[in-house]
């Protein structure tokens, strides 16, 4: 019997692979500055930064940490903003570790295109849970990810254990 896997935001990736289809406009890490929170899936702002799903994870829960100013060189980041990034990461940790309860994190800055940054103009730190296990053939066999919840409800989780972490 086949299974049938549902993941409806990953259409607009899909479709943003086709040669030829429209680019994005704009920078989506800006766009998240003034979008309502749901809409954009954020989960926490600070001040000089903010935090959002990612619309494309690479696991449940992977989060993006970026500064509200647009800037694309780690370097250019003030004290200020590289301050509240990495704190906002923590906190984000700890949201995690009590919606998720992730053995692991990976956490990484790509910084230029090579470098695996799909958006290098806008700086941003990626949080990723991980668990013991959680690589399986899908990626290989289908390059499909399996994610078990929709990112609108995560992002739900999420916020509520912010405010509890």
């Amino acid at each position: 019997m086949t299974r049938q896997l549902w993941a409806p935001w990953r259409l607009e990736y899909v479709q943003s692979a086709v040669e030829g289809a429209p680019a994005r406009d704009g920078c989506f890490l800006c766009a998240a500055s003034t979008e309502p929170d749901a809409a954009a899936l954020v989960v926490q702002r600070g001040s000089a930064a903010l935090v959002l799903l990612n619309r494309y994870p690479y696991a449940s829960g992977h989060l993006l940490v970026a500064p509200r100013r647009h800037v694309g060189a780690f370097g250019d980041l003030t004290d200020a903003e590289a301050l509240e990034i990495h704190r906002l990461a923590t906190a984000g940790m700890a949201a995690l570790a009590t919606v998720f309860g992730p053995e692991g994190y990976n956490l990484g800055w790509n910084i230029g295109r090579v470098a695996g940054a799909g958006l290098p103009g806008h700086a941003h730190l990626h949080v990723v849970p991980r668990w013991n296990g959680d690589h399986n053939f899908m990626p290989v066999l289908a390059d499909v990810k399996v994610l078990p919840e929709h990112l609108d409800l995560t992002r739900s989780k999420l916020a509520a254990a912010w405010l509890t972490a």
